[in-house]
């Protein structure tokens, strides 16, 4: 991980704590990272909240890494040229380059981000989008992923980042033993909204969140939305309101979207055949399956299975 001065201390600590603690001891299958930190002059290098950190590594540390993360900074702030060819040898030999929130810049700076989409915090979309018009900015998603680079959205989207990452090379079981080691969701998909209400409903606080943990263990049943509302004494229309600002999506669409993880997990850990999965999973029928995995990851159950499982033969 790339830090500057005045990097934000948050943001910096969301990937240290994906990637910088040993958690292969207990027993997820989460294999232990080699995590460093590094920056363009070894030493004490201040943080946007006015401490310090003191970095031992300088940027030759990211010359073998798997993945590079720049943190974010200062975007008015120039970046040393030195850390621009670090992101850009790293997109150049087949590494991952992820930003969080404004570290985005520094990608766009380098050039990696022409003719790609990406995001950043939305204070700072529009900024991004203007200073750089090659860029595809798209303000309204959590995370992207476009070829081997993700940009991240601010603060806590940077877990969610993170975590797909994990997902994408390791799989939805070590995923989600991060996850429950550092108490948050698993998975929020990278094209919910940035800003909703209340992006994750807070574990038993209140009825919605209640229902939604039945949904998930009733994902192979139809669900009215009639039916869901009377569940928490809402009128339909005010539940269709309430729904839409604690999860940021219709139900019919978090629906789906649990079904499509459950159906990826299945394909992960299990030997069922395509129809078993989509029957498992809710969709009833491997047509409807195939479709809304098609349309949520861009790829076929089959092509997902055999990619998964690749992954795991090369770790």
């Amino acid at each position: 991980m790339i830090v500057v001065p005045n990097f934000s201390i948050f943001e910096f600590a969301t990937a240290f704590e994906v990637f910088g603690i040993d958690r292969s001891e207990r027993g997820s299958g989460v294999p232990a990272f080699d995590f460093r930190v590094c920056t363009p002059e070894p030493g004490d290098v201040p943080l946007k909240s006015g401490l310090s950190m003191h970095v031992s590594f300088g940027l030759e540390a990211a010359a073998d890494a798997d993945l590079v993360v720049m943190a974010p900074y200062g975007r008015d702030e120039d970046v040393p040229e030195s850390v621009l060819d670090a992101l850009r040898a790293a997109h150049a030999r087949g590494a991952w380059v992820m930003s969080i929130c404004s570290g985005a810049f520094a990608l766009a700076r380098a050039g990696l981000l022409d003719g790609r989409r990406c995001t950043t915090h939305w204070h700072y979309s529009q900024e991004l989008a203007s200073r750089y018009p090659a860029v595809l900015v798209d303000e309204n998603v959590l995370y992207v992923e476009d070829g081997r680079i993700i940009t991240s959205a601010g603060t806590a989207a940077g877990i969610d980042a993170c975590l797909h990452l994990i997902r994408t090379e390791f799989g939805a079981k070590v995923a989600a033993g991060i996850a429950r080691d550092m108490v948050v969701p698993p998975h929020r998909d990278g094209g919910q909204a940035q800003y909703i209400d209340r992006p994750i409903p807070q574990c038993g606080s209140e009825p919605m969140e209640q229902l939604l943990q039945w949904m998930v263990r009733h994902l192979d049943e139809e669900h009215p939305v009639n039916e869901l509302a009377a569940r928490v004494h809402m009128s339909p229309r005010t539940f269709a309101r309430r729904f839409r600002s604690e999860t940021g999506a219709t139900p019919a669409a978090w629906l789906n979207s649990q079904r499509v993880l459950r159906a990826q997990e299945l394909l992960e850990t299990t030997e069922l055949n395509i129809d078993e999965i989509a029957r498992e999973a809710g969709f009833g029928h491997s047509v409807l399956l195939r479709h809304h995995f098609a349309k949520a990851l861009d790829t076929s159950p089959q092509s997902y299975r055999r990619t998964f499982r690749g992954h795991l033969a090369t770790a």
